[in-house]
């Protein structure tokens, strides 16, 4: 995750995370990602269930009547325990549809006691104004809307006429009950060129953040690859972001930017700032050094509807145990297994151009499910590191 606004804008300070010890316990939530400890930020895939069909859904999610072995309201709970006493910061309520659920209100309330923050990841086009009401009065802290694009182009990325406009809704109901509303878009081809129109969204609707999605080849994304960006495409649409985004600010609208699942992003932003403003640069060099590019396994973790561990909310082809028979704690500290214990030190496994490139400290190596399923290589370079050969050789070479 590449906070835009945090470090081209300059919203966030070396200093800022830093006042804070870089303790995740103590940190606000825009400045998680800096923290020295990574606990992880725990995407609970809660359901399978899904009253849309997305294409690019990694989780496989099936219609509303499915019925899987699903985690229930007490084995969530118990999770949760474990969770906090873990000192995991954030539970994302996610699926499928997590607003399906009839106890989410109630697991939220739950998480928000025991000291966490709770927040949503929904397609949006379930939240009505008593659903909004009633999360206000559960201690929400946000809630993340899927839209890949205006009207058409986003129901038919979303399989279901008429989404858009649902999901819309969703967002002035939610914001109508004081909650805190993000955009979350997946770029790829059918819909980058929808970009300007988003921010547009974003401007006239009074949203306060959004996240750009670089495409993962994970679930039913993985048939999407050839609908990919090339690398010039890519260099062209973070270009763009960070423009309208540094537009924003000029204006006095500040919104929180960020994209995520592309840490190449972090060494452009810093190329961007040496040429732009110096000072600037080496400071954002230090805030990324504290990131540490890619958290899969380490900052960032997944567990799935029948409580399966994974490294993140995309590689759930693979899982390190079940919270049913043992404490996610248990499960997320066992370097007995070998892929866990290289994924908490990913960089020296990494490969190819990865393996040599000089932003190996800021990036960690980038996104590992994509170069798996790009190579079948889980330690092969990721194949959308979109910087040139003459941007990751190493000072001096």
């Amino acid at each position: 995750m590449i906070g835009i606004s945090k470090l081209y804008c300059g919203s966030v300070e070396v200093s800022d995370p830093l006042r804070y010890g870089r303790d995740s316990s103590k940190l606000p939530s825009h400045l998680l990602q800096f923290s020295k400890d990574k606990k992880p930020v725990v995407v609970w895939n809660m359901t399978k269930r899904c009253n849309l069909r997305c294409v690019h859904c990694y989780a496989f999610a099936e219609g509303e009547g499915y019925r899987g072995n699903e985690l229930s309201t007490q084995e969530g709970m118990s999770m949760i325990d474990d969770l906090a006493s873990f000192g995991s910061p954030v539970i994302l309520f996610s699926g499928g549809e997590p607003l399906l659920r009839d106890d989410l209100h109630l697991l939220i309330d739950y998480a928000a006691k025991k000291g966490m923050r709770a927040v949503i990841s929904t397609n949006g086009t379930l939240i009505t104004e008593e659903k909004a009401k009633i999360f206000s009065e559960f201690s929400l802290s946000y809630i993340g809307i899927s839209i890949d694009g205006i009207g058409k182009i986003n129901d038919t990325f979303r399989g279901v006429e008429g989404a858009f406009g649902r999901a819309v809704i969703g967002i002035r109901n939610a914001k109508k009950a004081g909650i805190k509303v993000g955009l979350r878009f997946t770029i790829n081809k059918r819909n980058y060129k929808e970009i300007p129109k988003v921010f547009d969204l974003i401007e006239e609707e009074g949203i306060e953040r959004v996240c750009f999605y670089h495409l993962v080849y994970a679930g039913r994304g993985s048939r999407l690859i050839a609908e990919d960006l090339a690398r010039r495409e890519t260099r062209k649409v973070v270009d763009y972001i960070m423009d309208r985004t540094k537009k924003s600010f000029e204006k006095g609208r500040p919104i929180e930017v960020l994209t995520v699942d592309n840490h190449a992003d972090g060494p452009y932003i810093y190329l961007r700032l040496l040429k732009e403003n110096g000072k600037r640069a080496e400071e954002v060099y230090e805030l990324l050094e504290m990131n540490e590019g890619n958290a899969s396994g380490k900052g960032i973790a997944c567990v799935d509807e029948e409580g399966n561990v994974h490294a993140d909310q995309f590689w759930r082809h693979y899982a390190f145990g079940n919270v049913r028979e043992r404490p996610f704690s248990k499960i997320w500290m066992d370097t007995s297994n070998e892929l866990m214990a290289k994924l908490k030190d990913k960089k020296q496994f990494v490969k190819g151009r990865c393996a040599k490139c000089r932003w190996l400290n800021v990036c960690g190596g980038n996104f590992r499910v994509r170069a798996e399923a790009a190579t079948g290589d889980v330690w092969a370079e990721d194949p959308q590191c979109y910087l040139t050969e003459e941007e990751i050789i190493p000072l001096g070479t």
